[in-house]
């Protein structure tokens, strides 16, 4: 009997003002090539560099488990294979308490609070806080929820709200990065102040750089949906321009821009993310795309743009406001 997870699927959008793609659609779009890889045991070798069982936001994750009580992990810890931890979404809840629930101790949301500080930078946490607050009240209106025991085989945690989806798993979730996708976001509707506007800024540095035939190739007119996060693997088609086609100063810029966008993230995740490029073929095999759709104050400083390849899609969609997808994982 195969005992693997099964793919990830995409939720319908909830965010009033996000383009809906249902589950059929978003199918139809990218094919049924799975997100994510199966889950390894927790003694096989790893075969990239990576967070680690006891990493610091997993070992809390351990702490915050061992102290819920049955009625807690009724209500937010399922098996590992769980419908919940396999839905992608830009605005939901995984589970109905939100953490600043009598449902949680004072004791519980600090863990909480401390998981998403050691799956992220200081700056990146404090750029996130900052999301959180402007789209939400702030980190107490987010949801959990824990799948598997942790210490015990394959577990994961997962953070859900507006605009954000964060992921913390031990690399038990085989060559995944993160242990599946992320969502980021921010309602800020001016795209000069949104709080990840700098990512755009040096997103387009690399476009700038290209010469007229580079950005002829790069440049489409039409955006596919912002979910549309499928991995392809080394047989799928890519939109835009291969960064194998650019010339060495371009790439060493284009790696630059590429390190920025992980910024975010703790530097086990962004290890694993490298090492499951290069298991994917390396950076040659990316493409870039930039969309002239909704080219805010039509100042051609693309809003909308994507990174992908065999083994890794990033969708940014900046208008009218950020919702961001990010998906890193072998296929096969």
């Amino acid at each position: 009997m195969d005992n693997r997870p099964r793919p990830l699927t995409p939720a319908a959008n909830s965010c009033g003002d996000c383009d809906a793609v249902d589950r059929r659609n978003f199918l139809r779009t990218v094919g049924a090539t799975a997100l994510a890889a199966g889950i390894s045991p927790l003694l096989q070798t790893r075969l990239f560099a990576a967070p680690t069982p006891q990493s610091g936001a997993e070992s809390v994750v351990g702490q915050l488990y061992q102290s819920l009580s049955d009625t807690q992990k009724k209500t937010i810890a399922f098996p590992i294979e769980h419908e919940l931890r396999k839905k992608i979404n830009a605005n939901w809840q995984i589970t109905k308490p939100r953490i600043q629930d009598d449902f949680y101790t004072d004791a519980q949301r600090a863990l909480v609070e401390q998981i998403v500080q050691k799956v992220t930078t200081p700056e990146g946490f404090e750029k996130l806080k900052q999301q959180m607050e402007d789209d939400s009240g702030g980190i107490g209106d987010y949801s959990i929820a824990l799948f598997g025991t942790p210490g015990s085989g394959a577990f994961e945690w997962e953070l859900t709200g507006r605009h954000l989806t964060l992921r913390a798993d031990g690399n038990t979730i085989d060559k995944a990065a993160f242990g599946g996708p992320l969502i980021y976001g921010h309602s800020q509707e001016d795209p000069k102040k949104n709080l990840f506007h700098n990512q755009t800024i040096k997103v387009n540095e690399v476009f700038k750089a290209l010469d007229a035939k580079q950005a002829e190739r790069a440049l489409i007119a039409k955006a596919p949906p912002e979910a549309a996060v499928q991995l392809q693997g080394a047989s799928g088609k890519f939109p835009g321009l291969a960064v194998g086609e650019l010339s060495s100063d371009q790439r060493t810029l284009f790696e630059t821009t590429l390190k920025a966008l992980l910024a975010t993230y703790r530097k086990e995740d962004v290890d694993e993310v490298f090492e499951v490029i290069k298991g994917g073929g390396g950076l040659e095999k990316l493409h870039l795309a930039y969309y002239r759709q909704e080219d805010i104050g039509n100042d051609k400083e693309w809003d909308i743009w994507r990174v992908e390849g065999p083994s890794l899609v990033w969708h940014f969609r900046g208008a009218p406001h950020v919702h961001a997808y990010i998906n890193i994982g072998m296929v096969g």
